[in-house]
Formats: structure tokens, C-alpha cells, sequence
């Protein structure tokens, strides 16, 4: 776990400014990949912030990045950035003027999470974008207040986001004490996890309805005379579409 301080307001109500985040450091090295929904620590792809200042020097300075190194501080240089992912590697994502934001053409029910007053994608409509693999498109939950993947389109690969740049995933508010709570996928994300399958249920489906049809009209053909006048007029429909 490393601690993480929130900069800014772009991921209000989720975060408040000054919140302290512990970021999971340790499951990328197991396997693990960012999923919709999830809350992402990444340093800067490039052009995404400023210069870093680097911090004062002095004795300050070095105590913080020894605590940031064991988790208990963030570190001062202030390179990185949290934000939701919206979409993976393959989705394609957008979002037309006033919302909702689609992925895979599946509206995001992003009710959960988003801040009050704004709309999905505010100013900034976007897409169709096909993210590539291995890289992800993020936004911040204040949408009025989050330089997010919409507002580095003009990067290479159109403001996604490497996943080799993914520092952790945020599970919990650590501090102050009093807003204490984990970070876990809204639902809003279900739909699109079981989009998939369902589509692919149907495809599945299809050829099997298609062989007992024919299977049906040949024992039609092979019995009785009017069995067989059926079997006549069921080609002939099929025929006609």
C-alpha cells in the first residue's frame, strides 16, 4: 500500500481535496488489470501536468520521500493523477452533447458517483474513440472540473492512458477518519460485464434454431402427402424471407 494525497477537486464527491488514499501497489504484479469502474493512480502519460516542482529540498523534502517509500506519505513530487476508468483496451467509447457516456453503444448509468449538477461529459462531447489494447480512457467524477482523456485528444492515442503508467488502484479512504469508506465499482458497470456474454449466448443460439428448422422441414419432406404440402409451404416462406 503507498498513501496518496488528493490534489484537486476532479474527482468530487468520490474524493475531496485533501483526502488521503491508499492505493494498492501490489496486485499489478499478480496478474491484475484495470477494469471499468475501477479508481487508478498513474503517473502523467506526458503533457498532462505542468513541470514538476520537485518540492523544497532540505530535511523536509527527504523525510517525505523516505514516508512516501514505505506508504505512509505521498510523495512530493506530485507527478501523479487519479482518475475512473471508463474503458479498456478494445471498448469503444463516447459521448454525443448532455450524455450519457457510451461504451461498446451501451449507456453508463454513472448516477452513482457523478457530481451533482454536472452532465456525463460536460462541455467536452467526444467519439467515437476505439481505445487501444493495453491502454485505458479516464475521467473524473467532477466532469466540470477534471482535465481528463477528453481533454488530451490531441496526444498520441487520442488521451488514453498506458496501463504501464498505472502506479495502483485506490481502495479506500484512509483519511480524515471521518470519511473512511473502500472504493469499489459502482453498478452502473454490470450492464456492460454482462453485455458481453448475453450477445454471445444469442449468436450461439441462432445456428441451433436454424439446424432443428432444417431438420424439421427433411422429416416433413419424407412423410405424408400433406406433410409434405407443409413442408412446401414452410421453403416457400422461408423463400419470401
Amino acid at each position: 500500500m503507498q498513501a496518496f494525497s488528493i490534489p484537486s477537486d476532479s474527482m468530487q464527491n468520490t474524493l475531496q481535496r485533501g483526502d488521503r488514499v491508499l492505493v494498492d501497489k501490489l496486485t499489478p504484479w499478480f496478474g491484475w488489470e484495470p477494469e471499468r469502474g475501477d479508481v487508478i493512480v498513474f503517473e502523467d502519460p506526458g503533457g498532462w501536468l505542468g513541470e514538476g516542482t520537485g518540492g523544497s529540498g532540505g530535511f523536509g523534502a527527504a523525510v517525505q520521500d523516505v514516508l512516501s517509500k514505505i506508504g505512509l506519505m505521498p510523495s512530493s513530487e506530485e507527478q501523479d493523477l487519479i482518475k475512473r476508468v471508463i474503458a479498456v483496451g478494445g471498448d469503444t467509447v463516447e459521448c454525443k452533447e448532455n450524455g450519457p457516456v457510451l461504451v461498446n453503444g451501451l449507456p453508463l448509468d454513472e448516477s452513482e458517483y457523478l457530481y451533482p449538477g454536472n452532465t456525463p461529459c460536460g462541455d467536452r462531447p467526444f467519439g467515437p474513440i476505439t481505445v487501444p489494447e493495453g491502454r485505458l480512457w479516464v475521467m473524473g467524477d467532477h466532469r466540470q472540473d477534471s482535465l481528463d482523456s477528453r481533454y488530451h485528444q490531441n496526444l498520441p492515442y487520442q488521451g488514453t492512458v498506458s496501463e504501464d503508467d498505472v502506479v495502483g488502484r485506490a481502495i479506500v479512504i484512509a483519511w480524515p477518519v471521518s470519511r473512511w469508506s473502500t472504493l469499489s465499482v459502482p453498478g452502473g458497470y454490470d450492464s456492460l460485464s454482462s453485455a458481453a456474454p448475453a450477445a454471445l449466448g444469442l449468436a450461439g443460439a441462432l445456428p441451433l434454431v436454424l439446424w432443428r428448422r432444417r431438420r424439421l422441414l427433411r422429416r416433413l419432406e419424407q412423410g405424408e402427402p400433406q406433410e409434405r404440402a407443409a413442408a412446401a409451404e414452410v421453403a416457400e416462406a422461408d423463400a419470401r424471407g
